[in-house]
């Protein structure tokens, strides 16, 4: 059976088909936000500090609750826990939605959002991850990952423009569509099937909460595998800058932030499909540190660039590396990791990785703020180069691992 025709039977089986539904709608809602949320703060605001601010106040609830969202996660049912973050997340942009729509919405207000979003988000990211391998038949979670990520990259594509020229017909209109999505996807989730379940064990040892820190200090490769992507997105976070380059680098408008935004999920749709007809098979490792150097040369590319062409092609780059350091990351910590742990180790992997985006984006900011907008970028992507070399020297057996399953 070839690659793509495995990925098919994967999306004939029910409760894979729902639960993808259901996650690939809460990307669509997060990436409309992503451009909405960006260029309603820097229109009222015009600070570069203010985009930076965006990242922190989702990232702080993620470092606070980290391993509280991670117990949970290994404590409840996880499908519900899901549902209620999205449940959460679509009454947050109602929120938003009305503010816009009536004129009474402030940057402080929208502040408070997105931290009532990162709460939400830092209890659904592992709750998801979690979830996928007991959805999946066995031998067949790489392929399921990949075709995850091929969904979500859809979603990164088409969100990105909807979000933009929403915005550009009415500035409450992406909110709205953020609701309808999250809701919708807390309506399906239910509904998943799990062919495996996680047989809990209640626990009221509050050194239990830390369990997953330590199952990732005590495994190198894992341990590697997320400080360097911790590092890279942290460095790297030239996205976050996305709403200055399309507006005073580039000169265009939210169509143009959108087309920028959706950029990165061309090149990682297109990854996706190469890696679904031609998985992976030898030197895995290796592979991961080569695809985080392209995409820090492709950072300092956009960030020099002042035509919307290039800076389009250097973000399709990105993104292209990003997957493959996706599908690698993902498979080697679900297959290395117990089931009964997968909620409290992918809280930590959500923390160091997923959430440096956040931390990513107020450094992003920050930097900006201090230097400019393309100093700060150029900063990043050899940032990014440096820690990759000297991960593979830090951590020579995550370089040396030759498969994933």
């Amino acid at each position: 059976m070839t690659a793509s025709a495995a990925s098919g039977s994967l999306l004939r089986q029910r409760g894979f088909a729902i639960y993808l539904g259901a996650r690939t709608l809460s990307r669509f809602a997060s990436q409309i936000g992503a451009v909405a949320v960006g260029w309603q703060v820097y229109d009222m605001t015009s600070s570069a500090f203010a985009l930076g601010m965006i990242g922190l106040v989702q990232f702080i609830p993620t470092a606070l609750l980290v391993f509280v969202a991670g117990h949970a996660v290994d404590r409840f049912d996880r499908k519900r826990v899901v549902q209620l973050c999205q449940i959460a997340e679509g009454l947050t942009a109602v929120f938003l939605a009305a503010g816009t729509y009536g004129g009474w919405l402030t940057v402080s207000q929208i502040f408070i959002a997105m931290t009532v979003v990162g709460i939400a988000t830092s209890f659904e990211s592992p709750a998801m991850a979690a979830l996928l391998p007991s959805v999946v038949p066995d031998g067949t979670l790489q392929r399921a990952t990949a075709t995850s990520t091929g969904f979500a990259q859809l979603a990164m594509i088409t969100g990105p423009a909807l979000g933009g020229f929403a915005y550009a017909f009415a500035p409450g209109l992406p909110y709205v569509m953020m609701a309808a999505f999250w809701l919708a996807g807390s309506v399906l989730m239910p509904l998943v099937a799990v062919t495996r379940p996680v047989a809990v064990e209640p626990s009221s040892e509050i050194d239990d909460l830390y369990s997953g820190l330590r199952f990732v200090r005590s495994n190198p490769a894992i341990l590697g595998t997320i400080s360097l992507d911790l590092f890279a997105v942290l460095l790297g976070g030239a996205t976050a800058l996305l709403p200055i380059y399309a507006r005073d680098i580039l000169h265009t408008g939210p169509w143009g932030l959108g087309l920028l935004r959706a950029a990165p999920a061309i090149g990682a749709l297109a990854m996706t499909i190469v890696l679904a007809r031609w998985s992976i098979e030898r030197r895995v490792g290796l592979r991961m540190f080569q695809a985080v150097i392209v995409f820090g040369v492709a950072t300092i590319v956009f960030a020099l660039s002042w035509w919307l062409w290039l800076s389009v092609a250097a973000l399709v780059i990105m993104g292209a590396a990003d997957t493959v350091s996706v599908v690698i990351r993902f498979s080697l910590v679900q297959l290395a990791t117990p089931d009964n742990m997968r909620g409290r180790v992918g809280a930590v992997n959500f923390l160091f990785i997923n959430a440096s985006n956040q931390l990513g984006q107020f450094e992003s900011g920050v930097t900006a703020a201090l230097f400019g907008a393309m100093p700060a970028a150029v900063l990043g992507g050899v940032g990014t180069v440096l820690v990759a070399l000297l991960w593979m020297r830090l951590f020579p057996t995550l370089r040396k691992v030759e498969r994933l399953e």
